[in-house]
């Protein structure tokens, strides 16, 4: 997989506001390298190339740092908050066969019993994987399930090699069906006494009506 998202970097030795502003105008993304006890490397990554591998979580690159090659996973990621444009990306060195903690994403697919609600509790899951081998996501199954089933963290299924590290008791799914809130019931009660009495009225009316004719 990181062998599949390759970027060439180049370093920087300029830092600051300024600097980082000076890249992102020519199509430049500041980044910086730290982890294994090596000193912090300062690159600048491909604007383009980088947005679009970023676009899945937690991917591991594999950088040609003018020549020198070195394998980063994606700690963290800073976008501006209005024009969501990436700022700054934070890079974790990792080695082959290295296992890494990780958050993955839950994918939730199938259709629950009509009438039911899908409710996620976890959006994601922590986990401990290689780090060239973490999975996009965990696809979890609701098809079919009706009220009242649950799936807990232990119950989903991950790939070979990775090992969950979420509580396994820990609730993702949980299947519902829409309640009426107490407005709602009370609302209903008005409309029923409300039928009610007009249907009382109008059964004295015609009581009325038919003793008048009756009458005459």
């Amino acid at each position: 997989m990181a062998d599949e998202n390759k970027l060439s970097a180049e370093k920087r030795t300029s830092f600051g506001k300024g600097a980082a502003r000076k890249l992102r105008a020519v199509g430049q993304i500041p980044a910086v390298i730290y982890g294994h006890g090596t000193d912090p490397q300062h690159v600048a990554l491909p604007g383009h190339e980088t947005a679009l591998l970023l676009r899945k979580s937690n991917v591991v690159l594999t950088l040609d740092i003018e020549g020198d090659k070195q394998l980063a996973l994606v700690k963290d990621v800073q976008k501006d908050p209005v024009r969501q444009i990436i700022e700054h990306v934070d890079l974790i060195v990792v080695r082959k066969g290295e296992k890494v903690t990780v958050d993955v994403p839950v994918h939730v697919e199938g259709e629950s019993y009509p009438g039911t609600l899908v409710m996620v509790d976890h959006n994601t899951l922590t986990i401990e994987a290689e780090a060239t081998h973490i999975p996009e996501s965990l696809t979890v199954s609701v098809e079919g399930l009706e009220e009242g089933a649950q799936i807990h963290a232990g119950d989903v299924t991950l790939p070979s090699g990775t090992t969950l590290i979420t509580d396994p008791d820990a609730l993702v799914i949980n299947i519902t069906v829409p309640r009426a809130s107490a407005a709602d019931v009370a609302d209903e009660a008005a409309v029923e006494e409300a039928a009610a009495e007009a249907s009382a009225e109008s059964a004295a009316e015609k009581a009325e009506e038919a003793e008048a004719d009756a009458a005459e």
